[in-house]
């Protein structure tokens, strides 16, 4: 006994103790106060402890909140957080203490890795800019900093999401753990949902992940890249996934067909998914688009399964509408933008006009995660934000070589698709990178899980020995 623990890293033997000093703590304390908080604060305790320990458990856990902790948390402002959102900076404090008591700072190499530190560094460029330079004449609350800063800690949080499966999977097991737990535990509700009279027992103990369009896209990207890349497959494995593809599209295209973000992501999805498998039919389907648009069928069917001229009138023009404001404030500062929230304030000081209707306070989102951008952060922080997403992209075209069967090529090719889906709908909504006083951190439990499996392609470059070239 005693030479197994000789053997022990420093910081194992480290983090050992602390779990044994806190579970004998916690035993001689709650002997004299046993109150639900301090049991809640107990285990609140050991549960850092053995994350800190394995910290790869706390990604399941992130999986688990964002899906079924359905707990919002007053702020003393308009914005409400949730465990999800907690779990992120916690997490990687954990992650970062684990280094240091290994004295190994480092972080998984990726490409991806310097625009998403510019983006995050051009957010708080953008936000002393915004402050520095602000109109007088445009009202803003006394807490309205903490508001600038919850937006901009949307940012980091879905890059610290990032970085948390890029750094906490470091090898193929952990993360097909990781996916299956997402597919089994969303799956399996999304199929649940499906049964007569079980859509509102579903809804008393999930999140609004599952009516949000990123959680959608990514379980139909995942489930369908297995299935359609993933030949090792058992037999039951594959009718689970069948089953659950069907779920998504039923859900997409019938339930929630009036949401276009659904079946725009999840067909934008599954469209690339066929595109990268079947590489003999794409020049097929690149003329019978073709043909469709040249005959004028196409774009009508699409128009009207959208909804047509009334959801066009009660939505669309709308739209343009918001956009044609948002954009036309933040020209004021084109470069680095209002700063990150700041838009409201400067759209929200005139009355809006559309078909008639007048709004004399109106409450201005732009429901375009781009034009959001161009606003928070400017010209600057949305060129960051293309330059992520390309190195992402080519990140993923690059391991397509290396891992072309198995739960690997699935995953990758999977996670394209989810990657090609995200910012499809994200010109229909703030639905990647939040805006704090719409979607907000309750829709952030659906964007985070997409970054969190983002970063699973940067552990798989690790996995096959670092930069691919």
């Amino acid at each position: 006994m005693i030479a197994a623990l000789r053997e022990r890293p420093p910081a194992s033997s480290v983090i050992t103790w602390l779990i044994v000093a806190v579970v004998l703590a916690a035993a001689g304390l709650l002997g004299f106060r046993a109150a639900p908080r301090w049991l809640a604060l107990s285990a609140a305790g050991l549960a850092a402890l053995v994350l800190l320990r394995r910290p790869a458990l706390g990604l399941a856990a992130v999986v688990a909140a964002a899906l079924v902790t359905s707990l919002e948390i007053g702020t003393g402002t308009e914005v409400k957080l949730n465990p999800a959102t907690l779990l992120i900076p916690v997490l990687l404090g954990i992650w970062l203490l684990g280094m240091l008591l290994r004295r190994d700072l480092r972080l998984a190499t990726a490409r991806a890795n310097r625009p998403l530190i510019l983006f995050l560094l051009a957010g708080l460029l953008s936000l002393g800019v915004g402050t520095a330079t602000w109109d007088p004449i445009v009202p803003r609350s006394g807490n309205f900093l903490l508001v600038q800063l919850a937006q901009w800690a949307i940012f980091a949080f879905s890059a610290g999401a990032f970085w948390l499966t890029a750094n906490l999977a470091p090898d193929e097991a952990r993360l097909r753990r990781l996916t299956w737990t997402f597919l089994l535990l969303a799956g399996g509700v999304a199929l649940l949902r499906l049964l007569p009279g079980a859509a509102a027992l579903v809804g008393r103990f999930t999140t609004v992940a599952f009516i949000r369009a990123p959680f959608w896209v990514l379980l139909a990207g995942l489930a369908g890249g297995q299935l359609l890349f993933n030949a090792a497959l058992r037999p039951l494995a594959r009718l689970f996934l069948a089953l659950v593809l069907a779920a998504c599209l039923a859900y997409a295209f019938l339930e929630q067909r009036e949401g276009a973000s659904n079946w725009v992501g999840v067909g934008a999805a599954l469209g690339v998914l066929a595109w990268l498998r079947f590489p003999r039919l794409r020049w097929l389907v690149i003329v019978a688009v073709a043909g469709l648009l040249l005959i004028g069928v196409l774009f009508p069917a699409v128009y009207n399964f959208a909804g047509g001229d009334a959801e066009w009138n009660l939505s669309g023009g709308s739209r343009l509408t918001l956009i044609e404001r948002v954009v036309s404030v933040t020209l004021r500062n084109p470069i680095t933008g209002l700063g990150p929230a700041a838009y409201r304030p400067y759209a929200n000081m005139q009355p809006l006009f559309y078909l008639g209707a007048y709004w004399i306070a109106p409450q201005i989102n732009s429901h375009n995660n781009y034009v959001d951008l161009f606003a928070h952060v400017g010209l600057l922080g949305l060129g960051l934000f293309f330059w992520f997403a390309f190195e992402v992209a080519r990140l993923g075209r690059r391991l397509r070589v290396r891992y072309a069967e198995g739960f690997s090529a699935g995953y990758v090719n999977g996670m394209l698709a989810v990657g090609a889906g995200s910012l499809v709908i994200m010109a229909l909504a703030d639905w990647m990178l939040p805006f704090v006083y719409n979607i907000g951190f309750e829709g952030f439990q659906a964007s985070v899980l997409v970054w969190l499996f983002l970063g699973g392609l940067v552990a798989l470059e690790q996995i096959a020995g670092g930069s691919l070239g």
